[in-house]
Order: structure tokens, then C-alpha cells, then sequence
């Protein structure tokens, strides 16, 4: 089982750049992908995305790859087909608009693409970039799988104690027709009228079968077993995982309406707690 939410950072160092790759992922219904790259590594950006797809399956990421170029100013080149464009806007603007400051070469050489460096050391870097974010995804993976043995646990924990439950309703479920007809009888007697005994066993049986909650257990039973074949499983887990927890919830809401006594009526609160708890996880497993 993995969990949906995780971070990671990558760090690599040579004399020519500091690479740093931070990932973050939260939980979303589908897989989603966010990257902010440097503009000189733009072109990296699919070759991310498809790795990312490949290793995860569900949840919201977040990738920033910081870059710092270490190379002396001397490796640098000016692109002057994107400086030319830059002084010919620069001028239309001024003939526009003679009040406004020219642009200075400090802002002209921070022009992202104005500098460039030599095509070695961008495949270079580009290279570098994609491997540190391969390790960085795997180091993701791990702390997502870590937080979802945990979470594996509290779903398993909270699995039991809704087996536990319904192992204590079994009994009294049986109970429950000599219980309704106690009920009516105390009523009768109550009131002080005689009532044919035929129509009496036909009430009794009446309000039996309203208030028979062993269909209700054995469904809850069989979600239960099903949660816990899932959650051995291989994976993925969040999808089926929310289907079952509505399955539990739907029997433990219709357990309560059936009740009839303080132990189903009691049973159905913890029920719901229990399943909530589940509920609450699911929504950060893979």
C-alpha cells in the first residue's frame, strides 16, 4: 500500500552547475503533474512527465528544479538573434513612449535565453537534471510506501474492530424476533384488550422481518473480507477502497435505522465511527 502524500529532494553538484530537485505529492483523484524548470531546461519537461506516469499512479505532484550555473562568465555566449528582437521591441516601445527608462544591460542580460551556454554543457545538464530527478522519484516512492504501511495499519486495525461488531450482533440478531414479540405482547397486556392470536403472530412476524438486521451483518461481514484481500493485495488500493467504505457505510446506516434495541443501536454508532476512520485514510492511498 502507498500513500498519496510524500516529499523528496535531490542535490547534485558539479564545477559547472548545483542542481536541486524538490517533490512533493498530495493526494487527487487522478495523477496530476506540475513542473517549474529553469527556461534553459525546458525541452526536459516530457521526458519528466512520462517518468513520472511510469512510477506513480495517483496524486497531485509538484517538481521545482533549482538551478545555479558555477561557470565563469567567459563560458557564457550572448544569443543575438534574441538580443537584436529585445533592442528592436525596446525601441518601438521608446518611439511610443519617450518617457519610459531604456532597459539597462544588467536587465538585458537577465533576460532569460539572452546568455546562453555551450550546447556540451546544456546536454550535459539536461542529462544530469534527469537523472537526478529518476533517483529523486524513487526516493518519493519509498516515502510514499512508508506512509502507506501506516496507513495500512490503521485500515486493517479499524477492519477488525468492525468484524469484531458484527461477531457481537450475530448473536443478538437472532434474539430479535422473540424480543419483538415480547415488546407487543407488554403492550397488549398494557392497553388490557385481547387480541386474536393469529393476528398476533402475524404482527410479530411483521415486525420481525422489519427489524431482521442479518442480512444487513452478513453484508458487512462480506465487506470486510473483501477490504481485507484488497489491502493484501498488490495495489493499487485507494479506488476499490472508497467503493467498499460507501459498502459499509450504507449497511451500518440501514443497521441503524432497523434498530430495535440499545445494543444495534449502539453498535451502529461504533460502526459508523469505525468506518469513518477508514474513510478518512482512503483518501490518501494510492
Amino acid at each position: 500500500m502507498h500513500s498519496m502524500t510524500g516529499f523528496a529532494r535531490g542535490e547534485s553538484k558539479t564545477s559547472d552547475y548545483h542542481l536541486v530537485w524538490e517533490l512533493k505529492t498530495v493526494n487527487h483523484r487522478y495523477l496530476e503533474t506540475t513542473f517549474r524548470l529553469p527556461e534553459s531546461l525546458r525541452s526536459i519537461e516530457q521526458q519528466l512527465r512520462h517518468s513520472a506516469r511510469n512510477a506513480l499512479a495517483r496524486g497531485k505532484l509538484d517538481a521545482i528544479l533549482k538551478l545555479e550555473t558555477t561557470q565563469p562568465a567567459s563560458a557564457l555566449t550572448v544569443n543575438e538573434t534574441l538580443l537584436d528582437a529585445l533592442l528592436e521591441n525596446a525601441a518601438v516601445i521608446a518611439a511610443k513612449a519617450p518617457n519610459t527608462a531604456p532597459m539597462s544591460q544588467n536587465q538585458l542580460l537577465s533576460w532569460p535565453g539572452v546568455l546562453c551556454q555551450s550546447d556540451t554543457v546544456l546536454s550535459d545538464m539536461a542529462a544530469a537534471a534527469i537523472d537526478l530527478f529518476n533517483e529523486s522519484l524513487s526516493d518519493l516512492a519509498t516515502a510514499r510506501a512508508g506512509e502507506g504501511s501506516k496507513l495500512y495499519k490503521i485500515v486493517k486495525l479499524n477492519l477488525d474492530a468492525i468484524d469484531a461488531q458484527v461477531q457481537q450482533l450475530e448473536p443478538i440478531a437472532a434474539t430479535l424476533p422473540a424480543l419483538q414479540q415480547q415488546k407487543l405482547q407488554q403492550r397488549i397486556d398494557e392497553l388490557s384488550v385481547k387480541v386474536d392470536a393469529e393476528r398476533l403472530a402475524q404482527e410479530v412476524v411483521l415486525l420481525a422481518q422489519k427489524a431482521d438486521v442479518r442480512e444487513e451483518l452478513d453484508r458487512l461481514a462480506i465487506h470486510v473480507e473483501q477490504a481485507r484481500a484488497l489491502i493484501e493485495g498488490p495495489g493499487p488500493h485507494g479506488r476499490r477502497l472508497d467503493f467498499l467504505t460507501q459498502e459499509l457505510n450504507r449497511e451500518a446506516n440501514t443497521l441503524g435505522a432497523k434498530a430495535v434495541c440499545s445494543d444495534t443501536s449502539l453498535a451502529s454508532i461504533e460502526l459508523k465511527v469505525l468506518i469513518e476512520q477508514i474513510r478518512e485514510q482512503v483518501q490518501n492511498i494510492q
